[in-house]
């Protein structure tokens, strides 16, 4: 099966999209990640003002089938929240790239988004 993979954003090993615009980076899970969830029933996601660290823990989402952390793909502070998907976590299913996001985050240093994978090789990635 083919997963949309848009190719403006950036990703990480564990399935989680970077959005970069200016100092926001805006985060979310692929279409392949939900996928592999099932259907997405609870979504845990921090305040806004909190920090978070690259490749640390930022939230939870909860499917049927199993409970998986969310990694920060980026080191910074959570200045928006997606409070729609909090209240109807079914967006991470139905828009991953969309109206499913999770936060953004103002980063503390581009230097991070090196080590984020480009869309070529996170395809590659998931046909492992």
């Amino acid at each position: 099966m083919g997963f949309t993979i848009p190719t403006e954003f950036m990703y990480t090993k564990d399935h989680e999209w970077a959005q970069v615009e200016d100092n926001l980076v805006s985060v979310g899970i692929t279409e392949y990640a939900q996928d592999a969830l099932g259907e997405v029933v609870y979504v845990e996601l921090p305040e806004e003002g909190q920090k978070v660290t690259q490749g640390e823990p930022f939230g939870v989402v909860e499917s049927v089938k199993a409970v998986s952390d969310l990694y920060a793909p980026i080191s910074g502070t959570v200045v928006e929240v997606n409070e729609s998907v909090i209240e109807s976590p079914g967006q991470v299913n139905d828009d991953p790239y969309g109206d499913g996001w999770l936060i953004r985050i103002e980063m503390d240093s581009e230097k991070e988004l090196a080590t984020l994978m480009p869309p070529s090789d996170y395809e590659k990635l998931i046909k492992k």
